[in-house]
């Protein structure tokens, strides 16, 4: 199935200055959000106490938070379903040691008559290693962005990895505004669906650029925004079929998945969009607002292939024994 016309050039640098202010909102609200709200840390890296708690009948919340009202070291914790009604998670953010050696046995004897249940899974993290799991995660963004810069300037050239990167930027941005405002708990599998999206930005922007960088060579325009329009045009058919195929499956997850991975998923879902969109309307259009020049590029290049060539010459002649 053909849903693009292969040889149609689409005036995407035409709507650049849209897409440019559409981002600036979301950026800008993103951060607005950050610094109001902040990020909700879950216990992996603020460390606490998790219990999963499995009810025979709809678990009677209610009468769970006021048995924990009478507890002076659980009166705080949060108590939420989780997948159904009969099944509950209780978040208790203090130290784990309040709660002794065995915090199953507190919360079971606290609820006993509240009805039948099983306890069904307890996750205890000490503050100090959820601290460490936050620095590591912080750590873990910081060099993949460092890498993806160092990888692109090399690859193509600085402005193709500056570009790059700050579209990266932008995507992780948009994705925390978005953890924010719907207050998804931070943990590790919220720092996975981040590096994911960073992940799979970097690999359309990748092709992207290919084709630019491909098109300053081949094209017969000598402007950049019509080089980028056709470049980015021959790449749109592959781009919507990987974002589409993509979003089926993270949908899937989505609808399907569970609690467990609804974050993740949640997540995912914008970050596919945001990045497919980022690597045409904010990655490509940088390359005209660092003053890219196309005949400076060409130039470069030539002198490449003459410096390659008289290697070449040198090289034959050498083996020849002329020189």
């Amino acid at each position: 199935m053909q849903v693009f016309d292969s040889g149609k050039v689409y005036d995407f640098m035409g709507k650049k200055a849209l897409g440019f202010a559409v981002s600036c909102v979301l950026v800008i609200g993103s951060i607005f959000l950050l610094s109001t709200r902040g990020l909700n840390y879950g216990i992996d890296f603020a460390g606490g106490t998790l219990i999963q708690v499995r009810y025979d009948a709809p678990a009677p919340l209610d009468a769970i938070r006021a048995k924990f009202e009478t507890n002076e070291v659980l009166k705080n914790a949060s108590v939420t379903e989780f997948g159904s009604k009969e099944e509950i998670t209780i978040r208790y953010a203090g130290s784990s040691d309040s709660l002794g050696s065995d915090p199953a046995g507190v919360v079971s004897n606290l609820l006993a008559d509240t009805g039948k249940f099983e306890v069904r899974r307890v996750d205890v993290v000490g503050p100090k290693v959820g601290s460490e799991l936050r620095e590591k995660g912080v750590m873990a963004l910081t060099v993949s962005l460092v890498l993806i810069l160092v990888y692109i300037a090399f690859r193509f050239e600085w402005r193709f990895g500056l570009a790059a990167i700050l579209g990266e930027f932008h995507d992780v941005i948009i994705s925390l505004g978005l953890i924010s405002l719907l207050r998804i708990d931070v943990n590790l599998d919220t720092l996975a669906a981040i590096l994911t999206i960073i992940g799979y930005s970097l690999n359309d922007t990748i092709i992207v650029f290919d084709r630019i960088r491909e098109g300053v060579q081949t094209s017969k325009q000598s402007n950049l925004n019509a080089v980028i329009n056709e470049s980015v045009s021959a790449t749109l058919p592959r781009t919507v079929m990987t974002s589409v195929t993509t979003l089926l499956s993270v949908t899937t997850l989505f609808l399907f998945g569970g609690d467990m991975i609804h974050g993740f998923s949640t997540i995912m879902l914008v970050g596919v969009v945001v990045g497919t969109l980022s690597s045409i309307f904010i990655a490509a259009p940088m390359l005209v607002w660092f003053k890219f020049s196309v005949e400076s590029y060409r130039a470069h290049l030539y002198e490449l292939e003459k410096k390659r060539k008289e290697k070449e010459k040198i090289r034959a002649m050498y083996e020849k024994g002329t020189i």
